[in-house]
């Protein structure tokens, strides 16, 4: 057999287990979202019989038919509190403004404790302390400072996401490699140019992962926030269905802050991906 032969052979072989391996991926991803799909309409029949049957309480713990039809009612006739899609954006409007000003914080803080270790030492005690208190109770605080409108929902967002923020910017601005900020100062790069060209880049990675889990914290410091006291809002809707004992209402609340929380965690995915091309495929499949 000659070499160009053999060459042609081995290129075929490579491209045949290359599509193998593309093939392979893709029927697993369908098995995956098949097996969730399955999953979700097996709890939910299962739900459904139980309450139907009176096995659980229908008053206490609804049914999907239930809660799909308060859901119905709410689109196309609204809430008490107005329209149901301004309840969506008022409360998304609240935990967005939060998210990116906790984020902010905590990136700004996080990276120049992390760079400046005189900083860390003085105020890492006091973080810790803060960052120790149960965050949640700060809510009523929160709505006697600053009223029943957005303000306090806000507030309490911000603090809710600017601690896992913080401490993985911090984490992430103290695990650069060392010979990289070595090199930038051989090179001779000024404390500007490292932070800005060395530590952020390789931090940022332990930024976008507290970012899929922060966001979820700054739904639950405006949910709260509208419950205890609000004029709009989602929270205000639970907290409006539980005063009237309406469990349908309570868990259609619940299904749209899941759906809300579900595409809000994709749009960061895909935006992590877009911003992480570099990155292995094969290190995202092994996780």
């Amino acid at each position: 057999m000659s070499p160009d032969s053999i060459t042609a052979s081995a290129a075929v072989t490579k491209t045949e287990r290359t599509q193998a391996r593309a093939r392979a991926t893709r029927n697993r991803k369908f098995l995956v979202l098949g097996s969730r799909i399955v999953l979700l309409l097996a709890v939910i029949g299962l739900w459904e019989w139980l309450a139907r049957t009176a096995v659980i309480d229908p008053f206490n713990f609804s049914m999907p038919s239930k809660i799909w039809e308060q859901i119905r009612t709410w689109v196309v006739d609204g809430t008490a509190q107005g329209s149901l899609w301004e309840q969506i954006w008022y409360t998304l409007y609240e935990a967005l403004l939060g998210w990116v000003i906790g984020v902010i914080a905590g990136v700004l803080l996080g990276i120049a404790l992390g760079r400046i270790r005189f900083a860390a030492d003085v105020l890492g005690p006091y973080i810790k302390v803060l960052n120790a208190l149960p965050r949640i109770v700060l809510a009523p605080i929160f709505l006697i400072w600053f009223g029943l409108g957005p303000a306090s929902k806000v507030a309490s967002a911000v603090v809710l996401v600017f601690f896992p923020v913080f401490f993985n910017a911090f984490q992430g601005a103290r695990e650069v490699d060392r010979n990289l900020v070595a090199n930038s100062r051989i090179l001779g790069a000024s404390n500007r140019q490292v932070t800005f060209q060395v530590v952020i880049p390789s931090a940022t990675s332990w930024i976008f992962t507290s970012l899929h889990v922060s966001f979820g914290f700054a739904l639950i410091g405006a949910i709260v926030g509208e419950y205890i006291g609000a004029t709009k809002g989602l929270g205000l809707l639970v907290a409006a269905s539980q005063g009237t004992f309406n469990a349908a209402g309570v868990y259609a609340a619940m299904v749209i802050l899941a759906v809300v929380a579900l595409l809000a965690e994709g749009l960061l995915t895909f935006l992590e991906k877009r911003l992480f091309r570099w990155k292995p495929a094969d290190a995202d499949s092994a996780r």
